[in-house]
């Protein structure tokens, strides 16, 4: 996709990703070092007042990443930011989506500021994020 094809408004294709997994937090968490057993044992999280344990935030906030670079292209993203909103639990089938907001001029690029979700089954927004990419530089 050329950075003209893109314009305020544009909506990316939506990714829906498989269901949730205690193996994918389990992965995540030997992949970051944090080791919470609220993420992975059943027993610790119910005595912490949850029914199960919950997925690793920062799991989905690396698929969101990716699945805006898989568009933009990772040489492009110049910020991301997310917001944490319902927890997301094994089993959640999940969601993620994005529309470019603003199109806009700073020095010498073209800027795209894209708003994002990631959303439950249910219509439960997980996460909302915000990401700034480079659609051109001058030359």
């Amino acid at each position: 996709m050329k950075a003209d094809d893109i314009t305020q408004g544009h909506v990316l294709p939506i990714f829906t990703d498989k269901p949730l997994s205690v193996t994918d937090f389990v992965r995540y968490q030997g992949a970051s070092g944090d080791m919470n057993p609220i993420h992975h044992d059943t027993l610790f999280a119910q005595a912490a007042g949850f029914p199960a344990p919950f997925a690793v935030g920062m799991l989905q906030a690396g698929v969101l990443g990716t699945y805006l670079t898989d568009f933009f292209g990772a040489a492009h993203i110049r910020r991301l930011k997310v917001q944490w909103s319902e927890q997301a639990w094994p089993g959640d089938v999940l969601e993620y989506s994005g529309v470019v907001t603003e199109i806009r001029r700073e020095a010498s690029e073209t800027l795209a500021d894209v708003t994002c979700s990631v959303t439950r089954q249910n219509g439960g927004v997980h996460l909302t994020g915000w990401a700034t990419f480079v659609l051109e530089r001058a030359a």
